[in-house]
């Protein structure tokens, strides 16, 4: 049996609760701001840089500087430029050849323009178009060297600083290393072998016209031609310090572009139902439901084959003595033919 002397004592055995308040622990960290990728970073740091004319007068103001900067430019080299080539120049007498040089010109510079191609897009595509025209008057008019490369650098510059100044450069050129596939896009090697096959290419295909149908062409339809001694001296080996530059060229307007293209996931990509599927929906999966990279491929290739086609062909009519139709339409299905297999030969590659 307890006693209450005993219950007193046990009572005051017991600990009181403390009368004092629990210490808390507070953990401080750091406080970031809002987490943006990269990509959204560059595409941010790309468009501030947009023009702020209003759109109306972009392209028409793209087309009047490079006019006026590919005719300052001539006026004041004429004679290292247009000089050493007037013994093979033709005068363009008549107001429908320059109407249609300059209306060439022009719609160039629009498919350029509205197909929202950047400066780097621009140039690459002006050396693929003139450069057929600037090797036919090495090779067989032994003009210069130093003539052709300052004009190519005339006609190179009219056309990129209008772009450069008017419209940003696009992530995978301003900022590769944050572009989708940057791996692929900034590797040395791969730029490397990239080029080296595109200027094979361009190399064999033109290889491949001198052994067959071009010299009776350079013949027959080139009647102020010295010499066709170049078309039967050419070599592989021999060719490749031009096409090599070329392929450098073809290989930043097609195969970067189109690999720095993001491919949408798996669920974000566009389905096709075979079943419910209306005629018209399948043709046009069958004719365009490819990737995005490939789509790149494909109007980036079709677009070179039109501008280096039609621009040889009206520069070499036009602007050299005693060429006639077809000669030029010979010339120019080379540089075509040359283009089409490298854009295939760049797809490829990008895809596997």
């Amino acid at each position: 049996m307890r006693t209450r002397k005993q219950t007193r004592a046990e009572e005051s055995a017991e600990p009181t609760p403390s009368t004092q308040p629990t210490a808390t622990v507070v953990t401080i960290t750091k406080n970031e701001g809002p987490t943006i990728s990269p990509l959204k970073r560059a595409g941010a740091q790309s468009g501030s840089t947009h023009s702020k004319l209003p759109q109306l007068i972009q392209f028409p103001l793209v087309a009047f500087l490079s006019l006026s900067l590919t005719a300052l430019g001539y006026t004041l080299t004429w004679h290292y430029t247009k000089g050493p080539l007037v013994p093979h120049a033709r005068v363009l007498n008549a107001w429908s050849d320059w109407g249609l040089i300059v209306g060439w010109r022009i719609f160039e510079l629009a498919l350029g323009w509205f197909g929202n191609y950047d400066g780097y897009d621009i140039t690459a595509l002006n050396l693929l178009s003139h450069g057929p025209l600037l090797y036919l008057l090495y090779a067989f008019y032994e003009a210069p060297p130093s003539a052709l490369l300052l004009t190519l650098t005339i006609e190179t510059l009219a056309t990129y600083l209008p772009f450069r100044l008017l419209r940003p450069l696009s992530t995978a050129h301003a900022d590769p290393k944050h572009a989708p596939n940057a791996d692929i896009v900034t590797d040395r090697s791969i730029t490397l072998l990239t080029t080296l096959l595109a200027g094979a290419i361009y190399s064999v295909t033109l290889f491949f016209a001198y052994a067959t149908y071009l010299p009776s062409y350079l013949v027959v339809h080139f009647t102020s031609l010295p010499s066709i001694a170049s078309a039967h001296e050419a070599t592989y080996v021999g060719l490749l310090p031009v096409t090599l530059v070329l392929g450098f060229a073809a290989r930043a307007f097609v195969f970067t572009p189109a690999e720095a293209t993001p491919t949408p996931a798996k669920g974000d990509a566009e389905k096709f139902d075979p079943v419910n599927a209306s005629l018209k929906e399948t043709v046009r999966w069958n004719f365009w439901g490819w990737t995005p990279p490939t789509k790149v491929v494909i109007q980036r290739t079709a677009l070179l084959m039109l501008v280096t086609g039609t621009n040889t062909f009206l520069q070499t009519r036009f602007t050299i003595e005693g060429v006639e139709t077809p000669g030029a339409a010979a010339w120019s299905s080379v540089w075509v033919l040359a283009a089409a297999v490298t854009g295939l030969g760049l797809g490829a590659v990008g895809s596997g």
